[in-house]
């Protein structure tokens, strides 16, 4: 799930070598020797935002061949025409791209990011036909992928690609199974307070399902420690290729300080203009979410619970307001207010409940600000 231009991370001599070997001839790839492994590379969690929940990539040695490369289903172009347009709506295509394994090493090195090995307990032609398949697929319409937050990333295309191989739905998610997606990605925003609570409001119900899908690169590294192929244990235990202590962010506004100190500012300041403009954002945003609900593809931001909350009701208050109608001020809060104790109740068991409580409430209490105005 590393989201990374393809013009900082393609290695372009190692991506050379493996499209000179994969048109060895039309009929016959390189052969891996008995000593090739296969490998399933796991990378810490970063702090920017493309890193937050780690990566997932293969490698394939073999010393007799002088082979070293690393596969990488985590690149896309931001040279791509309207990238933020396709981005936003689902349908940005990603592709797969070949490393040496020494530059992608030392790419994580300068990020500060770990990086574990799990090598894999495959027979020869297995792995030769993984190998095949992969630089089949470097050659091919086939590298490129609709990216999906949770169905199709980096993670998920290498399982589906090692199931392919295997034969059989071999590697499958062994751990938080009976939890939520939003649960389960909840704690990666850890120490991103306002990327936390963004994700929290634009995700809809897709999140609220049963966390089946193995879409996590550790959750992966877990499932490989306890996967079985043929009676016996799938992957060899986890080697630390590269281990670096993690760094915990600090930042004096990304934090529940500044959040807590804003909605008490909107409370003190008791300015008509002020609740008003932040009314008209709320509003706004809830419109927002109804729109990327229905335009884009990625199935995380339909059914958006949330408007309830960033509900568009409250654009038609400000506007009742400007327009002194007391009556129609009076009945829309009302509905506001019954908007927010659904939302309250739908919250009570989500995990970003303490997070928006003091939101909600705080709304409420400008709403009533405004409501007690018109008497």
């Amino acid at each position: 799930m590393n989201w990374m231009p393809s013009s900082a991370v393609l290695n372009k001599f190692s991506l050379f070598v493996v499209i000179l070997w994969s048109s060895w001839t039309s009929a016959q790839l390189l052969p891996l020797s008995p000593k090739a492994t296969v490998s399933v590379l796991t990378c810490a969690t970063g702090n920017e935002s493309y890193s937050l929940f780690g990566h997932t990539a293969l490698r394939i040695s073999d010393p007799s061949q002088s082979l070293d490369v690393v596969y990488n289903y985590g690149a896309f172009d931001f040279l791509t025409p309207n990238f933020v347009a396709k981005f936003a709506k689902g349908d940005l295509q990603y592709f797969v791209i070949a490393h040496s394994y020494l530059d992608f090493i030392n790419q994580y090195q300068y990020e500060g990011r770990s990086v574990y090995e799990q090598k894999l307990r495959l027979s020869t032609p297995l792995k030769q036909r993984l190998f095949d398949h992969l630089n089949h697929t470097l050659q091919s319409e086939e590298r490129f992928y609709t990216y999906k937050f949770i169905d199709k990333n980096c993670t998920t295309m290498v399982v589906d690609l090692l199931n392919n191989v295997l034969g059989d739905k071999v590697i499958t998610k062994t751990n938080a199974t009976d939890t939520t997606y939003r649960s389960v990605l909840f704690p990666y925003f850890n120490h991103h307070f306002y990327e936390q609570l963004g994700t929290s409001i634009i995700f809809g119900t897709k999140v609220d399902e049963k966390a089946t899908t193995l879409f996590l690169p550790f959750e992966l590294l877990e499932s490989l420690k306890v996967t079985k192929f043929k009676q016996q244990a799938l992957s060899e235990p986890v080697v630390s290729l590269l281990t670096i202590a993690p760094i915990t962010p600090h930042s004096w506004w990304n934090n529940a300080y500044t959040y807590g100190a804003f909605l008490l500012l909107l409370v003190f300041w008791n300015k008509r203009n002020v609740t008003l403009a932040f009314l008209t954002l709320m509003g706004i945003l809830g419109l927002f979410f109804l729109f990327m609900g229905y335009y884009s593809l990625h199935p995380e931001l339909a059914n958006n619970y949330n408007v309830l909350l960033f509900n568009p009701v409250l654009l038609l208050l400000v506007f009742f307001v400007i327009q002194k109608n007391k009556k129609a001020m009076q009945w829309l809060a009302y509905v506001i207010w019954g908007c927010f104790l659904i939302y309250t109740i739908i919250l009570l068991n989500k995990a970003p409940f303490l997070f928006l409580l003091p939101l909600i409430g705080i709304t409420s209490f400008l709403v009533y600000r405004i409501q007690q105005g018109t008497k």
